[in-house]
């Protein structure tokens, strides 16, 4: 209403800017108006107004806001008032791009996520973490493009020129030369960020603090246009616009200050290879799709204005070959900080935020694939969900492979419109070029490999591959990689457990799965197969199977657990001398166990052994989880010696924040809980009922006073423990204290304490 009557208040200053003579000429001309679908405004009605207020008042009765001014500065350009018409008209502009701004704020702003709840919609600003983005330093043709490698979260500066980091503030300002980009490439992998950044561009530009120098940006989603079979250039603006009569004239009066943003250009699927002749100039020419918008790309519609194009990496060459000028910029996904910050910025509740992200930094392999943001969602809502349910994430089953798969089902909902039945045979095949690469320690894909795997559908192939645009290409083709090493790694151990015959296509020859032969390899010398035979335990586990199956069609067979089975209980005993009791002297047992989170399993894996024996190890939070889970389920364990060991401790900085009292003065629940002894994760899993443990050693492990609570609830609530060995640990007079009083409890039956 406030822009109504503004507008009408100019359209009364013009009215009383007219000479008493023009303003009967005006009232003349006003009564012989037609106006079609509506009506005139009566003669006795035009009669009594007699000022201009009492005009204004009679048209605004009659007409539309719109009508109004369309009427009267089509009446002053007849009178030949045309400094009257000018302004109504820049009045008209100026309302009409308040009302565009306004559906802009109302389409970008909010957004609903997956997990949100029934009419709960986000904020953009709020929830929007800043993503790095490389800039070649220079423009180049698509052909020439060197695409920066996201599969390892940073950039391939091999062969090509150098990069440097922007924003997406700066994808329209003076390169190094002074040159100013009319064409962005923005290039990302499906999940990492292209279309939120879009949104937070949209709604920057509303506030006024991003691209002023645009005065319209029209955000053309791909998808929704897809199956449109012609249009012009007008039309694919009205699409962005609310109102009923767009003012195209003015809006292409100054072509420099248009910004035209397609998202998702992968989607449309159409050749860009288009005669010239085909190609239009002219705005309001309607014409199949495909040529309208090589007309804009090619500078034949519109050339003054910008472009700002977001797409998979497939969709590189193409585009390349119909643009100019043009410069390309990569999101490589979110910085060590940024991901910080992102998890503060979903949870909002600091302490919670600092729990969960405390979490993923303690797994190493989940925090580097937080470097996704779309993995970083992931990570965030299942520890959102554990932390709502429990107060403590160390008590939660958390494990890789189901975080990855959740990750994978998100990547299904990005599919385009390829046969349902398509998908298992492709994952299959996906997965075998995954095992291929990780067997021959290779990351990066000729196109010959992708088309001899039959991998080459584009409906598919990029959801799970970048592909790198080579200087080379025309000779030999393009090159592709997984979008994150951990995911080729995921995949390869799919390999190994997927249902049917398929073999693995390499260069040497056809390789059969053979799980025994991945773990012998494994123990003998391949280190780096540590993931992929983790990711194997994971998938074989009963909820992997089904939901896999569940969001692809992919059957996993769930006989490699019997191979799992005799690995881990014969790795560990070939290095136990026979005299001696049987002990579990490596780490990554109890992540494969807990990576599987099947009790009976775990149990049977190690209801042979009856000692633990880990030295010089740094514990994460990640492999206390992991420990903790093994020690519950583990009947007969006796003896736990951790020699030389270190337990990942709380930032005193933090632990001061999450101590700090809360409402009524009492502390957070969350500091009780997950930010006390940095041993309580063990000493809690060795309490648990039914624990047949005799003797713990925790030699030179650095342990401060804190951990002393812990071990004396110990020594009061296990009388079975007869011997504890704390060598060179500085714990204090407060720490002897504590201990002393569990040895004063009924319950504690210690023989020996050194």
């Amino acid at each position: 209403m406030a822009g109504e009557e503004q507008a009408l208040a100019g359209l009364l200053r013009a009215l009383q800017g007219l000479t008493p003579t023009d303003f009967q000429e005006f009232k003349v001309k006003l009564s012989e108006v037609d106006v079609e679908g509506g009506w005139n405004i009566p003669k006795d009605s035009l009669a009594r107004a007699a000022h201009p207020c009492a005009l204004v008042s009679c048209m605004g009765k009659n007409y539309s806001k719109e009508a109004a001014m369309d009427i009267a500065i089509g009446l002053f350009e007849e009178m030949e008032q045309r400094d009257l018409a000018k302004k109504l008209l820049d009045e008209k502009v100026k309302e009409y791009k308040r009302k565009y701004r306004e559906h802009v704020v109302q389409e970008f702003l909010r957004y609903k996520e997956v997990n949100s709840c029934l009419g709960e919609n986000l904020s953009i600003s709020s929830r929007y973490t800043a993503l790095t983005i490389a800039r070649r330093t220079g423009s180049q043709r698509g052909d020439e493009h060197e695409a920066v490698d996201t599969s390892h979260g940073c950039a391939n500066s091999s062969n090509g020129p150098a990069t440097i980091t922007v924003t997406a503030q700066m994808l329209f300002k003076p390169d190094e030369d002074g040159q100013t980009p009319q064409v962005v490439v923005l290039v990302g992998a499906p999940g990492m960020g292209k279309t939120m950044t879009v949104r937070k561009v949209m709604v920057e530009w509303v506030e006024g603090t991003l691209y002023k120098q645009f005065d319209y940006i029209f955000c053309i989603d791909c998808k929704d246009i897809a199956f449109t079979k012609e249009a012009s250039v007008a039309d694919l603006i009205s699409k962005c616009c609310p109102h009923r009569r767009t003012l195209f004239e003015k809006i292409l009066d100054d072509q420099k200050k248009i910004l035209f943003i397609f998202d998702g250009f992968e989607a449309l699927g159409f050749s860009l290879v288009q005669p010239e002749s085909e190609l239009s100039s002219d705005p309001r020419e309607v014409k199949p799709l495909g040529i309208t918008l090589m007309s804009l790309l090619k500078k034949t519609l519109l050339p003054e204005s910008s472009l700002l194009i977001t797409t998979r990496p497939t969709a590189l060459q193409s585009l390349g070959r119909c643009l100019e000028g043009e410069y390309y910029a990569e999101i490589l996904g979110f910085s060590a900080a940024m991901r910080e910050e992102y998890f503060h910025r979903y949870f909002e509740n600091n302490d919670k935020a600092d729990v969960a992200f405390r979490f993923a930094r303690g797994n190493k392999i989940l925090y580097s694939l937080c470097v996704i943001p779309i993995m970083s969602w992931t990570i965030c809502t299942i520890l959102e969900q554990e932390l709502h349910k429990k107060k403590s994430l160390v008590e939660c089953s958390i494990a890789t492979t189901p975080m990855t798969v959740f990750y994978l089902s998100r990547l299904m909902k990005c599919r385009g419109r390829d046969d349902p039945e398509d998908l298992p045979r492709f994952l299959r095949k996906l997965c075998s070029l995954a095992a291929d690469g990780v067997w021959k320690h290779k990351v990066l894909f000729e196109e010959k490999e992708i088309k001899d795997h039959g991998l080459d559908q584009p409906d598919l192939l990029p959801l799970f591959l970048s592909e790198k645009i080579s200087k080379q290409s025309r000779d030999h083709g393009n090159t592709y990689s997984f979008t994150h090493l951990h995911l080729q790694e995921f995949f390869a151990a799919m390999f190994y457990v997927l249902e049917g015959d398929e073999e693995m296509v390499g260069d040497s020859g056809a390789l059969v799965k053979d799980v025994n032969m991945l773990l012998e390899s494994y123990s003998e010398s391949r280190e780096d197969l540590n993931l992929t035979v983790r990711f194997l335990f994971g998938l074989v586990s009963q909820k992997s199977i089904e939901y896999v199956d569940e969001i692809t069609g992919c059957r996993i067979s769930p006989q490699a657990r019997d191979d799992l089975l005799r690995w881990l209980q014969g790795r560990h005993r070939d290095i136990s001398h026979p005299s001696q009791a049987l002990k579990v002297t490596e780490l990554d047992t109890f992540h494969f166990l807990f990576e599987m989170n099947d009790k009976s399993f775990a149990q049977s894996a190690l209801g042979r052994f009856t000692d633990v024996d880990l030295q010089d190890i740094k514990l994460t939070l990640y492999d206390q989880m992991a420990l903790s889970f093994c020690i519950r389920q583990w009947v007969g364990l006796s003896c736990v010696t951790l020699q030389g060991c270190s337990f990942d401790q709380q930032d005193p900085g933090e632990e001061l924040v999450h101590r700090a009292p809360g409402a009524g003065g009492r502390p957070h629940p969350l500091a009780e809980e997950e930010l006390l002894s940095p041993i309580r994760p063990l000493c809690r899993a060795l309490r648990h009922p039914g624990s047949d443990l005799q003797v713990l050693r925790l030699r030179w492990c650095r342990l401060s006073e804190s951990c002393c609570a812990e071990l004396a609830a110990l020594l009061a609530e296990h009388p079975g423990l007869a011997r504890l060995e704390l060598a060179d640990g500085a714990l204090g007079d407060g720490g002897v204290r504590l201990l002393c009083e569990g040895l004063q409890q009924p319950g504690c039956r210690l023989r020996a304490l050194r």
